[in-house]
């Protein structure tokens, strides 16, 4: 593929992973008000953003697979579709039920397609295996920019608008996805990369491999980590008697910072060893929540906190994917890394939930804090034995 088509290709699909990602990490800001004006506890709200990260988890592997057979193009824009009207049904939401079905059901179905699966295996497909991480890093980074945009965005449309008013603003933002989705193409069959010579090869080959099991089970830390802090942080603010502001101030830090740690791990993951790079980062996030948890809470405190985690926040992300371009070859990783991925979201599912439900029982978020802390030392150790070359394949039958 020429330059210029990869690099309309990298933009098409940085620009989806901006939206799509940002106006997900915002609905940490709705907890609050949504739970306010309807008199639920954070139970609810946590439950609906849980089920979202489960269905966008489950449904990953299925529309990684959509596209790696029929095309990365045609799948993002049916997924932009229903992201877009999941927002839209959000926005209207008058129950308990209609908040899971529109945040959880119907946004976890657009996300399994426009957020990091489709696109990295495609990006991962077309670019060389020379510039592969940085090109991961890329589109790592534009999903947090996208986060650091997006959050003040949606928090000045929540302050002038109410809340009903801004998911309606953040979907019609959603729709832009739909015309980017024509310059994100290609579909594994047509690929020359390395990998299985079929999809069914590819997932038996993975299946069958410890050292992805390892990185399925790292990336459920990742997904507990920022999902719960993602949700929960902007209400902690609130608890620890910071002006609200700070919540929408904290993950639009966390994303801005993240745009410099993506970039970097990608840099990094091209030169160095990617899971020693993975068990720094997670040793680092633990180190931090322990002073977080310990240091007197001020804003001060909170956006360091936030640029701090910023750089570790979704850095895992080129450097997961990398390594399962680097086990499996780039062919079929959009499928590989949609069934790691879905590790992720059982951790993210976790992260949501757990979150709320420790604060209706206790009062308090302490003990999911120092259970990201026990989770971030865990996948510091698992990620330290995995085998970072490619997987050996049997040769085939000689007739």
């Amino acid at each position: 593929m020429q330059s210029r088509p990869i690099l309309i290709l990298i933009l098409a699909g940085g620009l989806i992973s901006l939206i799509a990602m940002g106006s997900r990490a915002a609905f940490g800001l709705f907890l609050e008000p949504v739970s306010s004006d309807f008199g639920w506890g954070r139970e609810v709200f946590g439950l609906a953003l849980a089920i979202q990260n489960i269905v966008w988890g489950l449904s990953q592997p299925f529309a990684s697979a959509i596209a790696d057979k029929y095309g990365s193009g045609r799948t993002l824009v049916v997924s932009g579709i229903v992201y877009a009207a999941g927002l839209f049904l959000m926005s209207q939401t008058g129950s308990a039920t209609e908040l899971h079905l529109s945040a959880g059901l119907m946004i976890g179905l657009g996300l399994s397609g426009t957020g990091f699966g489709v696109v990295i295996g495609s990006v991962g497909r077309a670019v060389p295996e020379e510039k592969r991480s940085m090109a991961l890093g890329i589109v790592g980074a534009s999903g947090s920019l996208g986060q650091f945009l997006m959050v003040p965005l949606g928090q000045a449309f929540l302050a002038n608008y109410g809340w009903s008013m801004a998911l309606v603003l953040i979907g019609c933002c959603a729709l832009l996805m739909i015309p980017a989705s024509a310059f994100v193409r290609g579909r594994a069959e047509d690929s020359a990369a390395a990998g299985a010579a079929n999809l069914s090869s590819a997932i038996r080959e993975a299946a069958g491999n410890g050292s992805y099991w390892l990185l399925f089970f790292g990336f459920f830390v990742c997904g507990f980590h920022v999902t719960f802090v993602a949700v929960h942080l902007p209400a902690y603010i609130v608890d620890m008697n910071v002006a609200p502001k700070y919540g929408a101030i904290a993950l639009s830090v966390v994303g801005l910072f993240n745009v410099i740690g993506s970039l970097a791990s990608g840099y990094l993951g091209g030169k160095y060893s990617k899971k020693y790079l993975l068990s720094a980062l997670y040793f680092l996030r633990a180190a931090l929540f322990v002073a977080f948890i310990l240091i007197p809470i001020s804003p001060l405190t909170i956006i360091v906190f936030a640029g701090a985690l910023g750089l570790l926040w979704l850095s895992t992300v080129p450097l997961t994917s990398g390594l399962v371009a680097v086990m499996f070859g780039p062919k079929y990783m959009t499928t590989l890394f949609g069934f790691v991925f879905f590790g992720h979201q059982i951790g993210a599912f976790l992260g949501a939930w757990i979150g709320g439900v420790a604060f209706d029982l206790y009062g308090s978020y302490d003990i999911v804090w120092w259970m990201s802390v026990a989770l971030g030392i865990i996948s510091g150790v698992i990620h330290w034995p995995i085998r970072e070359g490619m997987a050996v394949r049997p040769a085939p039958a000689v007739s």
